[in-house]
């Protein structure tokens, strides 16, 4: 959503600062999480020297998406200093969902929440991280066109139930795991 929102890989501190420049970013999300490593500590304080505003809000890649996340995120997306710069570690899992969300956010559709989940930005639909294009696919399924999307969240989204019927390859698994150490 140019002129809004950006998704991007965990930023260096100098990228962070070259992207502050060149999009006027204001906000910074890192939906990692608040833990506690090098790259979060050197993110946080060039938020900080660029005076940028710096939210945790942590999304996981690897399970179904939590409603109260959601609806968090949604706050989030309705206040935030615009235009805002969210990042995961890769840019893919985490990014891709929460770029889906804020399509949802705005009216769009299922289909378009999924196309932020490609392979085109290393994403694997078919490892454990698929549970996300599996969230989008159950909105679509049960509720796109009955009721909106944050009202299917807040009233009927199963997040147990998507998890329990979610299977993944396991060589996908794999792949993304073991040789490109996602989190």
């Amino acid at each position: 959503m140019p002129g809004r929102l950006y998704r991007s890989n965990h930023p260096t501190p100098g990228r962070l600062a070259a992207w502050a420049r060149r999009f006027g970013i204001r906000t910074v999300i890192n939906l990692r999480g608040e833990k506690p490593n090098g790259s979060n500590t050197l993110t946080l304080a060039a938020a900080g020297r660029l005076g940028l505003a710096h939210e945790f809000l942590a999304f996981e890649s690897r399970g179904a998406p939590q409603r109260d996340r959601i609806l968090r995120f949604h706050n989030l997306y309705r206040r935030m200093a615009t235009p805002a710069l969210m990042h995961c570690k890769s840019g893919a899992d985490r990014a891709g969902l929460a770029a889906g969300l804020a399509l949802l956010f705005e009216g769009g559709t299922s289909a378009d929440a999924l196309s932020q989940l490609s392979w085109r930005f290393g994403h694997f639909r078919h490892g454990p991280a698929g549970i996300l294009d599996a969230f989008f696919r159950r909105y679509a399924a049960d509720a796109e066109g009955r009721i909106p999307f944050l009202e299917w969240v807040a009233t009927e989204y199963d997040e147990t139930d998507l998890q329990r019927g979610f299977a993944f390859n396991r060589a996908a698994a794999f792949l993304n795991d073991r040789l490109l150490r996602r989190e």
